[in-house]
Order: structure tokens, then sequence, then C-alpha cells
């Protein structure tokens, strides 16, 4: 054990003098190039992302609660769902189509340690691998530490390598993973847990509007460069899962 007066350096960690908790998400309408973010309502949403969703059971097969075999048992979800302060639900368009495509939330928000996740992300497939799911993911963040957060976290299956890969496309670092960390569904599910912190957020940042720019775009849509390739040196550790 060492002793009191042979300590270097701090001990408790960064000091944060004039530390303030950040607000709590409310009244969003976050809007980019290709995708808008819309606080979820069932009167606005329920039928046409059930129109999204349906036949793609699949897409609920890592998540809590669904499929939802019928518009009225999705709408009774959009109904239970709107208006929470956390989980804040929101509903991504899509502005080349005008059609609401997908559902993203901050949850587990927690204003007194600046940390809160991002969650319960679900798209269709005719959203899905377009550039408005990133450019939503990336309004988000901005979002967060916009506002005052210091951590961002994302979370999933540690089975769910979409997810995993998805994060660590968007600059989340992995943090390892937490077995045995929930039942869902009847089924154990160990958790890979990710983080983005405000340190490490204006290099992302830059990363992503370098991505998202027109010019990384042929006039067929492809991408140029990757966001992985922007986004990998910038990792303060790599997901041994996805190697």
């Amino acid at each position: 054990m060492q002793n009191d007066q042979t300590r270097t350096g701090p001990v408790w960690g960064e000091a944060l003098p004039g530390w303030t908790p950040p607000p709590l998400p409310a009244g969003l309408a976050l809007e980019g190039r290709s995708v808008r973010l819309e606080p979820l309502s069932a009167w606005h949403h329920a039928a046409e992302l059930h129109d999204s969703f349906a036949g793609h059971d699949r897409l609920w097969d890592y998540m809590g609660y669904g499929p939802f075999a019928t518009a009225a048992d999705y709408h009774r979800w959009t109904e239970a769902s709107e208006g929470d302060r956390d989980p804040y639900f929101l509903v991504l368009r899509d502005l080349e189509t005008g059609r609401a495509g997908g559902v993203a939330s901050f949850l587990r928000i927690a204003p007194d340690s600046g940390s809160v996740e991002v969650g319960h992300i679900c798209i269709s497939p005719a959203l899905q691998r377009k550039v408005a799911v990133t450019e939503a993911m990336h309004l988000m963040i901005g979002w967060v530490f916009a506002a005052g957060y210091r951590r961002y976290e994302w979370k999933c299956n540690a089975l769910n390598l979409p997810s995993r890969s998805a994060a660590q496309r968007l600059g989340f670092s992995f943090e390892g993973v937490f077995r045995q960390h929930m039942i869902v569904k009847g089924h154990s599910r160990d958790t890979a847990w990710f983080s983005v912190i405000d340190k490490e957020w204006p290099a992302l940042e830059a990363a992503h509007k370098a991505w998202l720019d027109p010019s990384n775009f042929d006039i067929e849509g492809r991408q140029k460069t990757r966001l992985s390739d922007l986004t990998r040196p910038l990792l303060a550790v790599r997901d041994p899962g996805l190697l």
C-alpha cells in the first residue's frame, strides 16, 4: 500500500472546477442535409414507422420488445413511449423521401455525471446503409457534447456484431464485455460497451464532417473514403471481436 506522503500527481482524478450538469434533452429538432430528427409522436409517426418496419421481424431480435404484429400494437407502444424523458425517443425522417424510417433514443441520461447513452436504434431496411443514418448519429453526438455532456455511451448485445461494427465505425472506443449483464426475452445477454468522451469529439467531429461532405461521394452516391478509415486512428481501443 502506498504511503500518502509518497504519492505524486492527482489522487482523485481530474478536478472539474465549475462543473455544471447539462440539460436533459427536450423539444429537440435536429436537421442535416439528409435527415431530420423529430421527437417521437404516436399521432405523427406510428403508422408510417410500422409500415417501414412491417415484415422485417429480425429488426427486433436484440430489442427488449417487438416485433409488433399489427399497426395498432405499434401505435400503443409509441403512445406509451412518446414524451418519456428517459429514454427520450427521436424519429429519423429521410429528407430524400420525406418518410419516417427509423427510431433512436437518448437513455440512461445522467446530467450530474455528464453521461448519456444512445440506444433503442431501429432502422428500416429502406433507410439502412443510407447517409441519413450516419448523419443522424452525428447530429445526436453533436447535441450531446454541445449541451455539455462528458461521455456518450453505446451498449449492445455482444452477439450483435453489426451494432458493434457501427459503434466502432462512428468512433466509439471499445470498453469491454459485461458478462451475463441482462436477461432479454428469456435469454442471457452479455453486453459490449463503447464510449466517446468529450476530449475525443473534436477530432471525431472533423472525421464525420469529412465523410459527410458531398465531395466524398461520386455521382452515383458511392463513398470515396470510408468513415471507418477516418475514425480508426482516433480510437482509444479497438474492438477485438471485430479484428
